[in-house]
């Protein structure tokens, strides 16, 4: 049977469709999740798209967070639910405290839109075992919101344990503490990033390549062989 990967649509998410593209060319099937859902349709995995999420009020994802789709997310995320939050979404993973630290404004104050070279730090997550440790990709990077920061002791444990997923390389774009670019949660099943893999499926769009399918293929694969 076909993995089924919900992609939640917030109001003014922007990448929910390009989302939804990139896990059917991938080979599963892409099942729209709206933010006032209560439940999640059964499905296997979830991805939080990109976007400014109620215009980023307050801070970005921190309205979000609290949508009534986030209660059955959050919950079975905990219970090992695999869940991809990309650029908003990884702003939400965090205010939803399923991943430590938080998202700031860019260091220069500035939105930012460019292919970004990445070096994948930890291939054994769910959504990043296609790839290999040290393998260096571009991805589309698109934010206002992306610099990266915690404290001290949550940098330290981060770095300790292999949760940094992804760091910037050529230049850190936004001010992200360690040059982090992506991190994961302990048990490797929730993933945040700042950089659009959804981007970078087809070589006809984003950076000209596919460095970003693998981590669609990831999870199907994960999800196959569970």
């Amino acid at each position: 049977m076909t993995a089924r990967i919900g992609v939640v649509t917030f109001p003014g998410s922007l990448d929910d469709r390009d989302t939804q593209r990139a896990i059917r060319l991938a080979g599963a099937e892409p099942v729209a999740l709206w933010h006032k859902d209560k439940d999640l349709k059964q499905v296997d995995a979830v991805v939080l798209c990109g976007g400014f999420s109620y215009g980023d009020y307050l801070r970005a994802g921190a309205i979000a967070r609290f949508s009534p789709v986030m209660e059955p997310l959050i919950e079975q995320a905990r219970a090992g639910l695999p869940v991809l939050g990309i650029c908003n979404g990884f702003q939400i993973l965090t205010e939803a405290h399923l991943l430590p630290g938080a998202m700031l404004g860019n260091d220069h104050l500035h939105f930012i839109c460019r292919e970004q070279k990445l070096r994948v730090e930890n291939a054994d997550t769910a959504w990043t075992a296609d790839y290999t440790a040290g393998q260096e990709i571009h991805i589309p990077l698109k934010n206002m919101d992306g610099r990266y920061v915690a404290d001290r002791y949550t940098l330290d444990k981060l770095e300790a344990e292999g949760r940094v997923a992804f760091r910037y390389l050529d230049g850190n774009p936004n001010g992200s503490l360690n040059d982090i670019a992506g991190i994961t949660n302990e048990a490797g099943n929730v993933v945040g990033l700042m950089p659009h893999p959804e981007h970078a499926v087809e070589p006809l769009i984003g950076t000209g390549r596919t460095d970003g399918l693998p981590f669609f293929t990831s999870i199907l694969k994960k999800l196959v062989t569970a």
